[in-house]
């Protein structure tokens, strides 16, 4: 995820020459510290094209309707799971909504229970409620998973609980292991993961991939989110599971003719960036622990959570978005420091909000450097 990605999914996002400007002013930077250097068309076909080649026999043919490289694709991210089998899909939105659909056909039940601050309330227009017909239920509005309590309390009937994890328009935020665990038994019910970033949340758990999955009915992840791919998502779980995930698949559109492009990415995503995720995590505690030295001072300022449960987490700063847009391009342009991404402005006038994500580029920043990047940044404000 470079540092000029916007967040097409329900969100407000800066107006084009913002972005322009941006990506024209973080490309040229020596060093950043949230995301990646922005590419062009032609930097990213070059690179798809060099770590493609390490990881996929390039003299294959390509896929024909979800054979070659995208069942490739399938079987090593069900291995990562340890799952039966995985379909991979063009899009989350799409996958999620299949999962919430399958479980609810199977239990007989129109409810599924979600979190209010869950990717399908709030990023994918609620697809599941106008394209399936579906209605979520709540058992908790707090920032995190339900308890079990909650959920032995909770008065409505449902399908499916599915947990965000992790949840994060929360903050990034993870239970510990022995939470989930704990929700997960209390669960009369199938449970489905959303798991678009738990490639990097086993190191906050403490367990590998296949033991967390292991808890759930059926897990969603990404392959453009943490991993670095053009696109794509898949959807994990037994046999029958996955035969049913495909067939809706095909319903909702998403049998596409040819997808190697996204399949290549994906899988030199996982070659990539999974070796690298634990010391990802692990620097941004250091990262956020300056940047809330840094803004110490600074009434309103937070960085949440202290310390990240993963790699990324929220900085809010008592700024309206567009000033610190202004300020970072022109950091950009001056020093040549991409510090943070885009903003986004809170309920509260005046107070912006930004994702810091801390990925290889970051692991060059000391903790000095943090600071004083971030202190270069609230002296142009």
């Amino acid at each position: 995820m470079d540092v000029n990605e916007n967040d097409a999914h329900g969100r407000a996002e800066p107006g084009p020459n913002v972005q322009e400007r941006r990506f024209a002013a973080f490309r040229g930077c020596e060093r950043v510290l949230s995301g990646t250097r922005p590419q062009t068309v032609r930097e990213r076909l070059a690179e798809l094209t060099e770590q493609a080649d390490r990881t996929y026999d390039l003299d294959q043919r390509p896929d024909f309707y979800g054979s070659g490289v995208v069942r490739t694709l399938e079987r090593r991210t069900a291995d990562l799971l340890g799952a039966e089998d995985a379909a991979f899909f063009p899009t989350g939105t799409m996958a999620q909504q299949v999962a919430l659909r399958i479980w609810s056909e199977r239990r007989g039940e129109r409810n599924v229970a979600l979190h209010p601050l869950a990717h399908p309330e709030v990023h994918e227009r609620r697809a599941y409620a106008n394209l399936s017909g579906l209605r979520s239920v709540w058992p908790t509005t707090e920032p995190r998973i339900p308890t079990p309590s909650e959920l032995r309390d909770f008065d409505e009937p449902y399908a499916v609980l599915a947990l965000e994890l992790p949840l994060r328009d929360a903050g990034f935020v993870l239970p510990t292991w022995a939470e989930l665990t704990a929700t997960v038994s209390a669960a009369d019910t199938p449970v489905h993961f959303d798991g678009a970033r738990l490639w990097e949340s086993a190191v906050h758990l403490g367990h590998g991939l296949p033991e967390i999955a292991a808890l759930a009915d059926s897990v969603y992840v990404s392959f453009y989110k943490t991993l670095g791919g053009v696109s794509g998502a898949a959807l994990a779980g037994d046999r029958d599971f996955v035969r049913a995930a495909k067939a809706w698949r095909h319903r909702y559109g998403g049998r596409l003719f040819q997808q190697w492009p996204a399949a290549l990415s994906a899988l030199a995503g996982m070659d990539r960036e999974l070796p690298r995720l634990e010391s990802y995590v692990r620097h941004a505690k250091v990262v956020a622990t300056a940047l809330a030295e840094a803004v110490a001072t600074v009434p309103g300022a937070r960085v949440f959570p202290e310390p990240p449960h993963t790699h990324q987490f929220q900085l809010w700063l008592p700024y309206p978005a567009a000033v610190l847009d202004e300020a970072g391009i022109r950091l950009a342009g001056e020093s040549g420091l991409a510090v943070f991404g885009g903003w986004q402005d809170s309920a509260l006038p005046g107070l912006a909000m930004t994702e810091v994500t801390v990925a290889s580029p970051a692991l060059e920043w000391t903790a000095k450097e943090v600071t004083a990047g971030v202190e270069a940044l609230l002296a142009l404000l």
